[in-house]
């Protein structure tokens, strides 16, 4: 039941994912010209030789860059794009009866800040789920499993390429316009992956450190791990005591840790993602009366 429920949520989440990504073009990115990378940007770009609707060439784009995935990459990459691909044209077509023509706003700072910021957050949801965007992310895949070439380059060289031939019918003003625009979703793209995953790692050295164990343990309802040490003057060995806890759960622990050594050397690093029992899996309780 729980496993469907997941599925079901997932699917729910890649839906949402791409209706922003396509509410984005619509609303922001094609009323007032802006360029843009991917399968968008060809799309934008034949309805702008041709007059066709984007929708159609994204649509054709995307299957026969999924139809290559599914080829040459296999099938477990074809299950993780499938949705992608027909939901994104699918929602610019629902998108474009339901938003003006002229988009929600003609000035094209908004335009570049709120479409920047939609992009981000749609890609963004698609890939927390483990799915593909589709598309663009398809051909750097292919060449990376054929020639060994960095997913990053061949990325890069495909969004510069599809960025220029926009180029030749855009003004500078629009141009500079994209490049910002591609800036605010990359930025928004790599907070939204991040969003609720960072935490707070503690390095705690205590001639108490037990007695500091017990108390994160019992009051905070976090684990941890002691490894062995020795100081850097007098080499005394000693104990230093890691544990991870949530940014909420800072300022109490370090209130904890002073109250029962006020000199505890206490080193806070803030970490982009933790996993594992606690945080991506459930708490598991031990009787420490019953361990070996």
């Amino acid at each position: 039941m729980k496993k469907k429920l997941r599925l079901v949520l997932e699917i729910l989440t890649i839906i949402l994912g791409n209706s922003l990504y396509a509410l984005s073009v619509v609303a922001f990115v094609r009323p007032v010209g802006l360029i843009t990378g991917g399968t968008t940007g060809i799309g934008l770009f034949f309805d702008k030789l041709l007059g066709a609707r984007v929708s159609v060439f994204v649509f054709i784009i995307n299957f026969i860059l999924f139809v290559l995935g599914f080829l040459i990459l296999g099938k477990k990459f074809a299950a993780t794009t499938a949705l992608s691909t027909v939901v994104y044209p699918v929602m610019l077509e629902v998108w474009a009866m339901l938003v003006p023509p002229e988009g929600f706003t003609q000035d094209i700072l908004l335009c570049t800040v709120f479409g920047g910021l939609l992009i981000g957050c749609g890609i963004a949801l698609t890939m927390r789920v483990g799915a593909s965007t589709g598309g663009m992310d398809i051909p750097p895949l292919i060449v990376n499993k054929l020639f060994k070439v960095p997913v990053a380059v061949t990325l890069y060289a495909c969004d510069m390429a599809v960025l220029m031939c926009q180029a030749f019918y855009s003004t500078w003003e629009q141009v500079l316009y994209g490049v910002l625009m591609l800036i605010v979703y990359t930025m928004t793209l790599n907070k939204g992956l991040l969003l609720g995953q960072n935490k707070v790692e503690l390095k705690v050295i205590s001639e108490k450190v037990d007695e500091i164990r017990q108390a994160i343990l019992s009051q905070v309802d976090r684990g941890g791990t002691l490894l062995k040490g020795r100081t850097g003057y007098m080499l005394h060995e000693t104990e230093l005591l890691l544990s991870v806890i949530s940014s909420k759960e800072l300022a109490k622990t370090e209130k904890l840790i002073h109250e029962i050594d006020p000199i505890a050397f206490v080193i806070v690093n803030r970490v982009t993602e933790v996993s594992g029992r606690g945080f991506t899996d459930k708490k598991q309780y031990v009787d420490q009366g019953k361990e070996a």
